[in-house]
């Protein structure tokens, strides 16, 4: 571990150590983009029901994209320290890609001071959820999860890439 890494402070914390908002305002604005994935784990009963269009509430995947949509840009007034942020773009898809799964990657991309990550995984995580509330009329078990960060990109620290 780097000398400079071992002294770095919690950006969020004052000198005494109440939370506070960290001022970004002499950063300068960066083109900066952030990628989140969750899954949502279900029987293969309910997975083809909803494959199908069979659900009795509709069309589940399209809620999904547009309530991921939305969450994203709430993230600052659901997550206390975020910075409210001008988007230019939020996209949120929604594949089956094995029986049973259900994956939401969300992408957004803003021009800020500040990252886009807590946008990106809001996104994923009300889309997971727009998807159970869809389908827990057929299942209660539905499972949420893994939510990751797959990467980020832009400001300071640059380019960063999950390595699992």
């Amino acid at each position: 571990m780097s000398k400079r890494r071992k002294e770095r402070k919690l950006t969020h914390l004052d000198r005494r150590g109440a939370a506070r908002m960290v001022d970004v305002s002499a950063k300068p604005a960066t083109r900066r983009v952030a990628v989140a994935q969750a899954d949502v784990n279900m029987s293969g009963q309910t997975w083809r029901a909803l494959a199908s269009g069979n659900l009795p509430k509709g069309d589940a995947l399209a809620v999904a994209r547009l309530a991921g949509i939305a969450a994203a840009k709430r993230t600052s007034e659901l997550i206390p320290l975020c910075h409210p942020l001008p988007m230019d773009f939020v996209s949120v898809d929604v594949e089956m890609p094995t029986t049973g799964t259900v994956r939401v990657t969300a992408r957004v991309g803003v021009r800020a001071r500040t990252g886009v990550e807590m946008e990106a995984m809001m996104a994923v995580c009300v889309a997971a959820l727009a998807v159970y509330d869809m389908c827990k009329g057929l299942e209660r078990g539905i499972r949420i999860g893994p939510v990751r960060l797959l990467e980020k990109s832009g400001g300071r620290s640059g380019r960063w890439t999950h390595a699992g």
